[in-house]
């Protein structure tokens, strides 16, 4: 079953014009609509429609030099600039890896892309090309930059363009977050068989073949495999990271895309709910009141332990995870588990 916008095309642009400072994910939950949908009201007035299978864009991506690469969750947004290579091709999971651009992509939520131009008054037009998955939620977004090539921009927008370039977007209804999945008859297995992991990759499948998911299995299992902190340990454990200089890997993904900073956080900027990462190179834009649990989970590796936080949002939904940035050659960093090990666990664990 699709949807068609409950607004036309016009009344979607009145309302854009109407609200000129308001976000595009905010406006159009205010308005009722996926973002896809309000995107796409704007096609042939500076939107195009055009091909959102990664195979197509990530390759044309990287024509347009220094980009912004971004993907988000409800509760947090994750920004990297850089460049776009090494794009490696998958019908069910692809990557694109290099120092400042680590995306795990997940080919089948790439449903619908726009590429999106809107003028401004000093500078090169804002131009980005954004994915969304067939509920027209937001999968990943690549934001250009002053300084990247805009002379590329026609020609990629030219062999992207899709031959429908009628306004307006049907999209599925929006499949709600899976709620933690515990089972307490299979906890002798889940503790057993966490043991003897090798790899992080491991863990899903674990879950899966267990009838659990991951917050699920974080609660079943229980120290010394999870262990629970306070919501409000996030904020701490990103001040101390500054403070300490642990480098880290910072993993934010939805279902179409995981994102992945790599390196030290050096500049911290509250601001009413949000805590943000303002460093050159890297952004991260934290709803701290959209944080309900938080794990530090412990998994075996053949490289040693690897040991991460994970934040969940009220319905279940994975926010983030940090993890020690790994080496070559393993996966345990003693600075970031000395500063896990400080983290005060919640008195009264999440039922």
């Amino acid at each position: 079953m699709t949807t068609a916008s409950p607004l036309s095309p016009a009344a979607i642009r009145k309302a854009e014009e109407d609200s000129p400072k308001l976000r595009a994910r905010d406006l159009a939950n205010q308005l009722g609509l996926s973002e896809a949908q309000l995107v796409a009201a704007r096609i042939g007035q500076g939107t195009t429609r055009i091909a959102a299978h990664p195979d197509r864009l990530m390759p044309a991506a990287e024509l347009l030099g220094e980009v912004m690469a971004l993907t988000r969750v409800e509760g947090c947004v994750h920004e990297k600039v850089g460049r776009y290579a090494n794009y490696h091709p998958g019908p069910h999971a692809a990557m694109v890896l290099t120092e400042e651009i680590d995306l795990r992509i997940f080919p089948s939520h790439w449903v619908h892309a726009y590429a999106v131009e809107t003028a401004r008054e000093d500078g090169p037009p804002r131009r980005s090309l954004q994915v969304f998955d067939a509920a027209g939620d937001a999968v990943h977004k690549i934001h250009m930059r002053d300084t990247s090539a805009h002379e590329a921009w026609e020609d990629v927008v030219a062999a992207l363009a899709l031959p429908d370039q009628s306004e307006g977007q049907t999209v599925e209804p929006r499949k709600p977050v899976e709620a933690a999945r515990t089972n307490p008859d299979k906890l002798e297995i889940l503790r057993a068989e966490w043991t003897r992991l090798t790899d992080t990759h491991q863990f899903l499948r674990l879950c899966s073949k267990l009838k659990m998911n991951r917050l699920g299995a974080y609660r079943t299992a229980g120290e010394p495999f999870a262990r629970p902190l306070a919501p409000e340990a996030v904020n701490t454990m990103l001040e101390r990271i500054q403070a300490r200089g642990v480098e880290v890997m910072v993993f934010v993904g939805n279902r179409g895309c995981i994102q992945i900073h790599s390196g030290p956080i050096r500049s911290l900027k509250p601001m009413g709910p949000w805590q943000n990462v303002m460093d050159p190179g890297f952004n991260l834009h934290l709803r701290l009141d959209k944080v309900a649990e938080v794990w530090i989970a412990d998994k075996p590796t053949q490289r040693g332990p690897a040991v991460s936080v994970e934040a969940f949002d009220a319905e279940g939904e994975l926010i983030f995870q940090i993890f020690g940035r790994r080496t070559d050659d393993r996966d345990w960093r003693p600075d970031w588990q000395d500063l896990v090990a400080g983290l005060e666990s919640l008195r009264e664990p999440a039922e």
